[in-house]
C-alpha cells in the first residue's frame, strides 16, 4: 500500500518522496531552498484496523510454553523471566492485527465493552469490584510491572483457574499472581465455561517476573503484566481433560469464530473450544484472544489478554 506524503507548507512547492528518494542532487536541492523534507504518513487500512493510526497497536509476542517448567529455556519474549521455574517460550514477536468483531470502524461504547471498562480501573475500584462479586483473594504487596496483583483463594464462578504448579507449590509462587483487572475478565468468562460443564481451567502462565536487573520503564503489559493468560487445558465436572493442543484440530490462517470454520468443526470437543473462545469474544471479555489457529508456536495453547487503552478486540 502506497505511503500517503503530507505536502510542505509555505512557498515551498511539495516534491513528491519518490522523486528524491534516490537522487541525491534534488535532495540537497530541496534543503538548500529551506524546504522541509516531506514527512511519510503510514498508511490506513480501509477497514480501519490495518498498520496505520488507527490500527490496534499491540505488538504481541507469539509464545509457545511447555508443560512445566524446565532449566533449560530459551529467549522468552514480553521480557519473560529469567530466573529458575518459569516456563520456557519462543520468541517470535509478530506485529499482525486480526480482523475486528464488528464491522469497519464500528466501535463499541465503553459501557458494552467489558475488557475496556476493566482496564481502566484504579486498582482500588478493582479489588472493590471483586469484593462486591465474592471472589476470594489476597492482595499481593508488589509484583514488579503489575499494578493491581492479586492472588486467588478460590474459584471464580465455581471454576478454579490454577497453573500446572503441584498445589503446594502455588501459594507462593509468582506464576499464581493476576492482575485484578484480569481476574474481572476471567470471572466473567467462567461463566461461560460453567455452560460447558468446565470446573478447571489449567494456564501454562499469567504474570511473568522480569528480572531483578531489568530497569521498568512504566507498567507491564500482556505477561509482564499479568494482564494475559496461555490456557493449556480444561476438565469437566464428568473428570474429562480437554487439551488445547490435542483436541482444538485447528488449521493456522483459519479464522476460528467464522461461520464457516465453526460449521466445518466436525468433533464435539473441538467445537466447544472454539465456543468458548468465540463466546468470550463476542462478549468482549478480552480483547485479544489467540487459538492454534494463529501460528504454529501458538498450538498448544489459547492466549487471552486484557490491554489497558485498547478499544478493539483481536481474535485468530
Amino acid at each position: 500500500m502506497a505511503a500517503n506524503v503530507e505536502p510542505m507548507r509555505g512557498k515551498c512547492r511539495a516534491i513528491p518522496f519518490s522523486a528524491c528518494m534516490f537522487s541525491l542532487p534534488c535532495a540537497l536541492a530541496t534543503i538548500l531552498s529551506g524546504c522541509a523534507p516531506p514527512r511519510i504518513r503510514p498508511p490506513v487500512s480501509s477497514a480501519g484496523y490495518g498498520r496505520g493510526p488507527n490500527a490496534p497497536q499491540a505488538k504481541h509476542a507469539s509464545v509457545l510454553v511447555t508443560p512445566m517448567p524446565s532449566s533449560d529455556r530459551s529467549n522468552a519474549t514480553d521480557q519473560a523471566p529469567e530466573t529458575a521455574g518459569a516456563p520456557t517460550a519462543d520468541s517470535e514477536d509478530s506485529d499482525a492485527t486480526e480482523d475486528a468483531l464488528g464491522a469497519g470502524n464500528d466501535e463499541p461504547s465503553q459501557s458494552s465493552f467489558a475488557a475496556s471498562t476493566y482496564a481502566g480501573l484504579p486498582r482500588g475500584e478493582c479489588e472493590s469490584e471483586l469484593e462486591r462479586r465474592s471472589i476470594a483473594f489476597r492482595s499481593v504487596t508488589e509484583a514488579r510491572g503489575v499494578i493491581a496483583p492479586v492472588r486467588l483463594d478460590g474459584p471464580l464462578f465455581g471454576i478454579a483457574f490454577h497453573s500446572m504448579l503441584p498445589a503446594s507449590s502455588r501459594s507462593q509462587s509468582p506464576y499464581e499472581i493476576y492482575d485484578c483487572r484480569l481476574v474481572l475478565a476471567l470471572d466473567d468468562w467462567a461463566r461461560i465455561l460453567a455452560k460447558y460443564n468446565i470446573t478447571e481451567v489449567v494456564h501454562y502462565s499469567v504474570y511473568r517476573p522480569p528480572p531483578a536487573s531489568q530497569v521498568l520503564r512504566g507498567p507491564g503489559k500482556r505477561h509482564s503484566g499479568a494482564l494475559a493468560i496461555d490456557v493449556g487445558w480444561f476438565r469437566t465436572a464428568d473428570g474429562e481433560r480437554i487439551s488445547v493442543e490435542k483436541d482444538f484440530h485447528g488449521r493456522i490462517g483459519a479464522k476460528p469464530c467464522a461461520a464457516a470454520s465453526l460449521s466445518a468443526t466436525t468433533r464435539p470437543v473441538a467445537l466447544l473450544l472454539r465456543q468458548v473462545v468465540c463466546e468470550a469474544a463476542a462478549s468482549r471479555l478480552f480483547h485479544v484472544l489467540l487459538t492454534p489457529d494463529y501460528n504454529r508456536p501458538h498450538r498448544n495453547h489459547f492466549h487471552l489478554e486484557v490491554a489497558a487503552g485498547a478499544r478493539w478486540v483481536m481474535v485468530r
